[in-house]
């Protein structure tokens, strides 16, 4: 394995992992005549991944590109994305990876907040860009790499003339926040050669064979898992990451056995829709030796393991700090949420509302760090121009995760709710205060309140409860049932044409109040009595069949 304390830079690892495993496959693209691009699929090599980025990494420095300076990657999860992501990171530019479903607001507020030097991209994606430069008041210089004679544009001013080291920034993530817009969290070199390390590192079940490797990852290149986790540890074993464009439920197998993996990604949305095929003969007919993965439903954990053969390995971790704990150590907890115990480099405490340790067995927020020497070691390098939100995360020397977690007498935590905040929808982290300020925006609502709601394929959904705004001096007539179909409608596709299509309401109910504390805090535990399915409230509007992605977007079979 390529030693991360020597090679201290994505740049210098990538150049030693091509000496070290030149003619190895990196990037393997599996077949699909539907695709757009490699329908026939391809193998990149190290040698050749190489070859690539050093090509790239002239054009880009030639320009004036380098330490200090960002660049958005829009180009979805095409092996461009990770070409030009190494090119960028070698020579000291920072990566902002776009997720492709995002609406033109949302791509305008990344490229303001983040400030990128320039966007890549390709010709498909240029209205979207274009009508997002439209809304943004910062506008940097596209390159299309897609056409002939693609130039570099140069930035507004050239680089520093500086050498990118281990804690110079290589990517910008946007997570959704708790209170309103996604936060951008910067992640260094050191972070992300780290993560891989860690992964590669656990041993037990997760056995990471140097050069012996293909890792199915059909998760987007725009999130850690893909981008980070997986890779780095693929780059730093010499092994391939057989990247998907996006889940397909009928063509995982297909995928998975035509690229012979013997590691599979996946997340708990993908485990029901898997077993949902129908079963065949072939059902084992594979090389995987396990997945790598969070929130497979209990009920189906030792389902899933019995029918296809190989252990689902439930981690935790996130954007902030991805190298996950793992329950992979017989004997397991499978049908438990277990993921994993305290580990060296990774301390654990679980706390209540004022951060005082609770007993095992008790719910309480996850606390982590590296140790007490060093704790923000190989951790997230902060929140972008957020110096609050980073030290707030962080009081008391621990990190606070805001996940709500169980540990029992053996050490093993156990997941067991979220910060309410956040919706969690098919590997999603949505902000329900996004959505929420959406529609007070609207002139139809006075006040909103966006809730999760549990949803039997897709883990979480989006619940909106709204309070209208008085038509013509009236209020409005809530027993006209066309009308408040007609008036949620609107703000649904309100919604749906200004946020990703995730984000959207899944559900939407029209009240007359939504309860408050004596300062007007909204109290959204108070909306529907405990111990009740607010899908089943009379008069919810259900636009599940709505929430499609938008047609700029290319069609597929996924979630």
């Amino acid at each position: 394995m390529i030693d991360i304390e020597k090679h201290q830079t994505i740049g210098q690892a990538l150049l030693v992992a091509a000496q070290e495993y030149g003619p190895n496959p990196l990037i393997v693209v599996p077949a699909n005549r539907e695709r757009s691009y490699l329908p026939e699929g391809a193998e990149l090599s190290y040698q050749q991944v190489a070859q690539d980025v050093r090509a790239w990494m002239d054009r880009y420095a030639s320009a004036g590109y380098g330490v200090d300076k960002r660049a958005a990657l829009f180009l979805e999860n095409r092996p461009e994305q990770v070409i030009h992501k190494l090119a960028l990171n070698a020579i000291g530019v920072c990566g902002v990876p776009v997720n492709p479903d995002y609406r033109a607001a949302e791509l305008a507020y990344l490229m303001d907040h983040s400030r990128v030097d320039l966007i890549v991209s390709i010709s498909s994606r240029l209205r979207e860009i274009e009508d997002a430069l439209a809304l943004a008041s910062h506008r940097p210089p596209v390159m299309l790499i897609d056409e002939a004679r693609a130039s570099v544009p140069p930035p507004g001013q050239p680089a520093k003339d500086r050498t990118p080291d281990s804690s110079t920034p290589a990517s910008i993530l946007y997570t959704s926040g708790t209170t309103g817009r996604p936060k951008g969290c910067v992640l260094s070199n050191r972070y992300e050669l780290a993560a891989g390390a860690w992964y590669a590192g656990r041993g037990g079940l997760v056995d990471i064979r140097e050069g012996g490797e293909r890792l199915y990852n059909p998760l987007p290149l725009f999130h850690v898992n893909a981008s980070i986790l997986s890779f780095f540890c693929m780059l730093l074993t010499g092994n391939a990451q057989v990247q998907s464009d996006r889940f397909h439920p009928k063509k995982w197998w297909v995928e998975v056995r035509q690229t012979r993996a013997t590691i599979v990604h996946y997340l708990g949305v993908i485990i029901p829709m898997l077993l949902d095929q129908p079963a065949t003969t072939e059902d084992r007919q594979h090389h995987v030796r396990f997945g790598f993965g969070a929130g497979v439903e209990p009920q189906l954990h030792q389902v899933f393991e019995d029918r296809f053969g190989f252990p689902l390995l439930e981690i935790w971790g996130m954007t902030e700090m991805v190298r996950a704990l793992v329950d992979n150590t017989p004997p397991r907890q499978v049908g438990t949420r277990a993921f994993g115990r305290a580990q060296h480099g990774l301390d654990v405490r679980v706390v209540d509302q004022a951060d005082q340790d609770v007993a095992n067995g008790t719910p309480g927020e996850l606390l982590i760090r590296h140790s007490a020497k060093t704790p923000r070691q190989d951790f997230f390098s902060c929140y972008l121009d957020d110096e609050q939100a980073t030290e707030h995360a962080w009081r008391g020397g621990w990190f606070h995760t805001g996940d709500v977690v169980i540990r029992d007498d053996t050490g093993m935590l156990h997941f067991f709710d979220r910060n309410k905040h956040i919706i969690r929808r098919s590997g999603e982290n949505i902000s329900a205060a996004e959505v929420e300020a959406l529609l007070v925006a609207h002139p139809l609502v006075k006040t909103a309140a966006v809730l999760a709601v549990k949803d039997e394929v897709r883990e979480e959904e989006v619940l909106a409860c709204v309070v209208l705004n008085e038509i013509d001096g009236h209020p409005v007539d809530l027993g006209d049932h066309a009308g408040i179909a007609r008036f949620a409608r609107q703000l649904f596709d309100h919604c749906h044409a200004n946020l990703a299509y995730y984000k959207a309401p899944a559900w939407m109910v029209i009240l007359d109040s939504i309860p408050t504390t004596g300062t007007q805090k909204i109290q959204k535990h108070r909306i529907f009595p405990a111990g009740t399915d607010p899908r089943q409230t009379a008069g919810i509007i259900d636009f599940r069949h709505l929430k499609k992605r938008h047609t700029a977007s290319r069609p597929s079979a996924s979630t």
